[in-house]
């Protein structure tokens, strides 16, 4: 039985990192959004019309991934519900898991942060007109019922994935855990 796990949160709250530290305990394919976005769209202008495209794209790659058997961590911050609920209608075994994170922390990581694909410098940008940074200039609409809770400002990434991997167990889903 195969699955997909969406993992959410405002830009900077720890999605990549907790994702990347499940894909590491599990052998699981993560799609991070950031580097698909650089393929559909490479020159994003994060716009509501594109927006809807890329995570058409995405949900779309992650159904056809769980029907060919296998599971996927899709690593997006999916700001409206909708994308999200697109994801959960049409992939079964779907669950959310929200990377609760407060603004402020996830701003002062950002400045820091030296992601692989993420846009760096999004919070600073965000104070230009015409700016769409979820949380600040357009609203992040926070789940309404994940499947798993993490508060990265209080638990370490270990931490956190571990209980991503928790739960992935006690739902029986298969993902072998890598030795």
């Amino acid at each position: 039985m195969t699955w997909a796990i969406w993992i959410t949160g405002l830009p900077g709250s720890g999605k990549s990192v907790i994702a990347d530290k499940v894909g590491t305990i599990m052998q699981v394919q993560v799609l991070e959004l950031d580097e698909i976005r650089k393929f559909i769209t490479p020159k994003p202008s994060y716009s509501d019309d594109e927006r809807e495209i890329v995570y058409a794209s995405l949900v779309y790659m992650a159904k056809i991934m769980v029907t060919s058997g296998i599971p996927v961590i899709i690593d997006a911050t999916a700001n409206r519900r909708r994308y999200r609920d697109r994801a959960r209608a049409a992939i079964p075994n779907f669950a959310e898991v929200y990377v609760k994170c407060s603004l402020e922390t996830c701003m002062e990581r950002e400045r820091d942060r030296k992601a692989k694909y993420a846009p760096t410098g999004i919070y600073k940008e965000s104070k230009k007109d015409g700016a769409t940074v979820p949380g600040v200039n357009v609203p992040y609409e926070e789940p309404w019922n994940p499947e798993v809770v993490v508060d990265s400002g209080r638990m370490g990434v270990k931490a956190c994935a571990a209980k991503v991997v928790e739960y992935i167990i006690m739902q029986g889903w298969s993902a072998e855990e890598k030795r």
